[in-house]
């Protein structure tokens, strides 16, 4: 039996790479059935794919898997990671075969889906499906700005993702694809595996669609393979044809066939989520020509083999490091930016507020932006058709497009999703910190892509305005409510809602030095800028919440904690409580993820335990419990109405803040307090 015949066999490849081939599908099928969950058939229908892609094709290096100007490969059929984390493993990556084994156990470096700083040679989170494929786009984007602002000595690589039918049927894959044909992203290559399976069933059961035409339409260059999932000649020649178009983006469509060479499961529903039964693995195995009877077969000739394939990349890697070594000051401040470096913006200082004037948070965001873009090349921004009114329009920046690739002005069109997702690319790619803006109530739109942002650890910063009923007449549908809680609820991610001009510069200063995402939610009414503010807000907002102002004689008698617009609310209310008598404590905190981080007796030295505590924010007062014994909140949706009679409509006022102020210090001791 020939090579080419052998069932599990590959065409056009040496003897050692056939076995590799058939050594990643025994891997495909023993690292789901060890942990007894998993997903053996589209790694085991792609294992040819695999190898032209690690071997022959991606420049890479497993030595250093982070330096700038390796190639990016991004799964984002992330169910399928038992294949790359197998091919990480053969290629020489710090993955090991006892990782393998670990595949899908608790504390492993070999999770379900593969997740950002867990694997090395992992560039970004994915798993929910047409994330990763957006996560390429923007990491095409950071690359083409890159190379054309530093040069392609400094910068010069491509973008693989690799995706499913699942991937090409989610929404989020029409925004990333359009914007991407738009911009004519020619390093980016995608590789669709149309396999015809879903969890479900064939995928005629919902869907017909032509995706070669589809991206045509978008701009696209496609290079139909056809069905020659097992050719790697033909395989190698679809992707160098792919990557030649530097004009466009390319989707090579390559025709599998789900759990071959099994003959129980190929071509079926459950070769994609369902591990093979032990004696259905043995039984392919010995098709294969594999002994079915060691798990995890990987003979050190495959791995010899595998290892000689790598001196391209290393070879690469030197030869940049002299390039860039060779740039002198270019060269370092190439490093600086891909880094993330943006000291020489926090060096700057602030725009110029006025004390008693009235700015729209949106609005001072925007000038603390456009401030720091003038120093730190690394900022891009833009908005979801919303520039203009999100403060993330750059006057006089070059637009980024194909004819302008060093433009730092991103127009995402109305594509929420496909911005967030897009975004998450971008940063973790490296040398772009992405600022992107829509109004807050559709955050809704992008929460998945906010969502793996978190995951990620991406350096995001998304500006959400019009963050309040203050919308005012767009009425109930423009008008967030319980956004704010929704994305507290989010680990990893900041939320942070500044009080005015003064706590919005410390916002954007903080948001520029973060590890991960943040989301500044800004007002569209004006709001004053407060003396407390100007005086605290440089210490008092990197705490998430600080001591604003004390009214009345004597020690506080209670508390009024505030977020954003209402903010000055409460010191109004403050005023009037004073007046009476009523010594009272404001807070703002603007930042619960930040307050809630500091120490037990910090936090009491703001809010102390034995005072009431009300809390006034015009949004729902879902997650105040924590923090106040009673609120002053909207739990219900809009209305349409000019913003202040909105806000009179539905009780976010002063009189309403004095009232519920009263109302709680003749009450008993609340639950916050008892828990203290």
């Amino acid at each position: 039996m020939t090579v080419s015949e052998r069932p599990g066999g590959i065409v056009g490849g040496e003897e050692w790479e056939d076995l590799a081939v058939r050594v990643i599908r025994g891997l495909a099928m023993d690292g789901p059935r060890r942990a007894s969950s998993g997903h053996s058939g589209t790694a085991m229908a792609l294992a040819p794919l695999a190898h032209v892609l690690f071997s022959r094709v991606m420049t890479l290096d497993p030595d250093d898997p982070t330096w700038p100007d390796r190639d990016r490969f991004v799964l984002s059929a992330g169910h399928a990671s038992i294949l790359q984390y197998s091919m990480l493993h053969l290629t020489g990556y710090r993955v090991s075969l006892d990782d393998l084994r670990d595949f899908r156990r608790l504390g492993s470096i070999t999770p379900g889906h593969p997740e950002r700083g867990v694997t090395p040679g992992v560039e970004v989170t994915t798993g929910p499906l047409a994330q990763g494929f957006a996560n390429a786009v923007g990491m095409a984007i950071s690359e083409r700005y890159l190379r054309a602002t530093h040069g392609a000595e400094l910068c010069d690589h491509r973008t693989w993702v690799i995706v499913g039918d699942g991937c090409l049927e989610e929404g989020l894959s029409h925004e990333a694809a359009s914007l991407a044909g738009h911009l004519g992203l020619g390093r980016l290559v995608c590789i669709y595996d149309d396999n015809k399976i879903t969890i479900d069933g064939p995928t005629s059961l919902a869907l017909d669609d032509d995706a070669a035409g589809r991206f045509r339409a978008y701009g696209w260059q496609v290079v139909e393979v056809g069905e020659k999932p097992n050719d790697l000649d033909a395989i190698e020649s679809a992707l160098r044809e792919a990557a030649a178009d530097g004009s466009r983006p390319s989707l090579v469509i390559l025709k599998t066939r789900i759990g071959w060479p099994s003959e129980r499961f190929t071509d079926t529903k459950e070769a994609h989520g369902t591990p093979f039964p032990p004696e259905e693995i043995a039984a392919t195995k010995e098709r294969m020509g594999l002994p079915p009877e060691v798990d995890f077969f990987v003979p050190e000739e495959v791995l010899a083999s595998y290892r000689t394939t790598l001196e391209p990349g290393r070879e690469a890697r030197a030869a940049w490091s002299e390039r860039v070594q060779a740039a002198g000051e270019a060269g370092v401040r190439y490093l600086a930016q891909i880094s993330g470096d943006v000291s020489a913006a926090l060096e700057a200082p602030d725009p110029d507020f006025e004390v008693g004037g009235s700015v729209a948070t949106r609005v001072a965001f925007g000038k603390c932006l456009a401030h720091s873009a003038t120093i730190l090349p690394s900022l891009m921004a833009g908005g979801a058709d919303l520039t203009a009114n999100t403060g993330t329009e750059l006057s006089g920046a070059v637009v980024q497009g194909e004819r302008t690739p060093e433009g730092t002005q991103l127009h995402y069109g109305i594509r929420e999703h496909g911005m967030g997702a897009v975004m998450t690319g971008m940063a973790v790619h490296g040398g772009v910190v992405p600022v992107g803006g829509t109004f807050f109530v559709f955050s809704d739109y992008m929460r998945g892509a906010i969502r793996v942002a978190a995951l990620s650890d991406a350096h995001v910063i998304y500006a959400f305005t019009h963050d309040s009923i203050g919308v005012g007449e767009d009425g109930p549908t423009h008008q967030p409510i319980e956004q704010l809680a929704s994305l507290r609820a989010m680990p990893g991610l900041s939320v942070v809602r500044p009080a005015d001009a003064f706590e919005c510069a410390q916002a954007w200063r903080l948001a520029l030095q973060a590890d991960g995402p943040v989301a500044l939610i800004l007002s569209r009414q004006n709001l004053p800028a407060l003396q407390e503010t100007k005086d605290r807000a440089a210490e008092g907002v990197a705490k998430g919440g600080y001591v604003l102002a004390t009214r009345g004689e004597g020690s506080p008698q209670l508390v009024l904690a505030a977020t954003g617009s209402e903010v000055s609310l409460a010191i109004e209310a403050a005023d009037m409580l004073a007046a009476e008598g009523i010594t009272t404590r404001v807070v703002s905190l603007p930042c619960l993820e930040w307050f809630g981080q500091l120490e037990a007796a910090e936090r009491s030295s703001v809010i102390p335990a034995d005072l009431p505590v009300l809390s006034v924010e015009a949004a729902s007062t879902f997650g105040w419990a924590a923090w106040a014994d009673q609120s002053v909140g909207i739990d219900r949706f809009g209305v349409s109405a000019p913003g202040p009679e909105a806000f009179a409509h539905l009780g976010v006022t002063v009189e309403r803040v004095v009232t519920e102020a009263r109302r709680l210090l003749g009450s008993p001791l609340g639950p916050r307090r008892q828990r203290a």
